[in-house]
């Protein structure tokens, strides 16, 4: 039976929170063959979301860009998430299509990532009918400004659609299981899982190095090795995303919202706005644990698979062909990481009990996320004192790749922050859920104000790191550093304040992580 979605009316309405509530108590559970074509989702969104990871920051800098511009490209990320997961929450609660209220804001935020990925596909052929010039292979560093400024655009659509796309998708996860505790674990499993898939795909694409050989038509005179990956990769992705979308937008069918549920006169922003406001401690807490957890994780998030090219690789000249070998190899140890991470994510149940709870877990994985970070000091190190070179052309000296034991170092650095990445990814998300049920706050908005702490971190960390990097000489290792102390504040503050929750009410530890 399909899900029906109703509201009444009366003379003096409830709050919009208690009026979904009771729409959502007269629906029936949607059969688990629709939940799962629905977590199916996050595959086309993390496909692309792993792309973003190991390929902008390197692509960006190959076309030119000084590398502590880089960080200022990912401030929109941050920025989408304040902005639009809190306004297309509250818009599509009260959403009256007859298409149903969440599958419209799905299939826009779809149209808006396919066409942010064929202008990223195709913005060095864009670029040079502006007014680019080409450059011959080996000077893909040559500036070209209207190649890199539709790169940017397009990253930018991106982070706003995959907002718009995510927080419907999640919702209609919730509406489909209508109030069925044991449904919506198993939708929320199953979006991990599935975000899993779509990490290791993307990574794996990512890292390929020659996917453009199945599409010879993607090299062209402005669009040489390195471009027509990029744009191979992204035309991957979006046919991926449209196809399960579409897909689903025809098997899943949504019955529409029969009376709109009541607009507040404060709307969207305000509402979250006036949540900040009267929060209780433990979700203050949560908030400031959650806020050093993410500057902790956004440089590497930023500059891993850099980090692999430039302090690993030793290719310090971004047209030098093992700097570009470094950053696929950096593309693979975001998969391996993201393998990890999806089989850690099963086994945080029984971590969590083994450790006397999810408060004292997640300080001890930030712990561990704080040893990694720093473990890319001592690595860059290794890497730089036993670094091999060979007589290029010209009588210059080019690098040569690490060797195995560097290489086995710094993929085993990937595969270990797999096991922190899980628990990120899992219990503050977790925990706000049972601190707002415990407040008697509406789960949305609660999650709305839990974004916050991920993408303000953000927004600081693409702010300072490039110029923090500069300051000591260019390399990415102080962002690191930086990311390492904030891990191990997170963790003092994780177990010392933060408070566990009431054993009758503990959530299962499910679920999935902001961008």
């Amino acid at each position: 039976m399909e899900p029906v979605v109703s509201a009444s009316t009366s003379a003096t309405k409830p709050p919009p929170e208690v009026q979904a509530a009771e729409a959502t108590a007269t629906m029936q559970p949607a059969p688990l063959r629709k939940i799962m074509a629905v977590a199916t989702i996050a595959t086309g969104i993390q496909f692309g979301w792993a792309l973003q990871l190991t390929l902008l920051s390197p692509y960006v800098q190959i076309l030119g860009t000084p590398h502590m511009w880089v960080s200022f490209i990912w401030f929109c990320g941050p920025v989408s998430g304040i902005l639009v997961q809190p306004l297309v929450g509250y818009h599509s609660d009260r959403c009256t299509s007859r298409f149903g209220p969440r599958r419209p804001f799905i299939a826009a935020g779809t149209l808006a990532v396919a066409f942010a990925g064929f202008l990223i596909a195709f913005s060095a052929d864009i670029g040079h009918l502006l007014g680019d010039e080409l450059v011959a292979t080996g000077e893909e560093h040559k500036i070209r400004p209207r190649t890199i400024g539709l790169v940017i655009l397009g990253f930018w659509i991106i982070d706003f659609a995959n907002n718009m796309l995510q927080g419907p998708c999640r919702a209609l996860l919730a509406d489909l299981a209508a109030g069925n505790q044991s449904k919506t674990k198993t939708a929320y499993a199953l979006y991990t899982l599935f975000m899993a898939v779509g990490n290791v795909l993307g990574s794996a694409a990512g890292s390929s190095g020659g996917l453009y050989r199945i599409l010879p038509f993607t090299t062209t005179k402005a669009c040489h090795d390195e471009c027509a990956d990029v744009k191979t990769c992204f035309m991957i992705s979006v046919l991926l995303l449209v196809v399960i979308v579409t897909v689903n937008l025809m098997y899943v069918k949504e019955k529409p919202l029969t009376v709109s549920i009541g607009k507040s006169e404060k709307g969207g922003m305000r509402e979250l706005l006036g949540a900040l406001q009267g929060l209780k401690r433990p979700m203050r807490i949560l908030l400031l644990v959650t806020c050093f957890n993410w500057i902790a994780w956004f440089p590497f998030f930023e500059y891993n698979t850099d980090w692999m090219g430039v302090e690993v690789y030793g290719g310090k000249d971004k047209e030098q062909s093992v700097y570009d070998t470094g950053v696929r190899e950096g593309a693979t140890g975001m998969m391996v990481n993201s393998i990890v991470s999806g089989g850690a994510s099963l086994g945080i149940g029984v971590l969590a009990r083994g450790l006397g709870g999810e408060k004292r877990l997640w300080g001890v994985v930030n712990f561990l996320l704080a040893v990694c970070l720093a473990m890319t000091v001592p690595i860059s190190k290794m890497a730089k004192h036993l670094r091999r070179y060979a007589v290029g052309a010209g009588g210059s000296l080019e690098p040569l790749p690490p060797s195995r034991g560097v290489k086995a170092a710094a993929l085993t650095l990937y595969a270990v922050l797999g096991i922190p990445l899980a628990i990120t990814y899992c219990i503050p998300f977790a925990l706000a859920s049972i601190f707002s049920t415990n407040a008697g706050a509406g789960q949305g908005l609660s999650l709305a104000v839990l974004n916050l702490a991920v993408v303000i971190p953000q927004m600081l960390m693409s702010a300072v790191s490039g110029p923090w990097d500069k300051l000591f000489g260019g390399s990415n290792l102080p962002s690191f550093v930086v990311g390492s102390v904030a891990a191990a504040i997170s963790g003092i503050l994780s177990i010392i304040l933060l408070p566990s929750p009431p054993p009758d009410v503990k959530a299962a530890i499910t679920g999935g992580g902001f961008h």
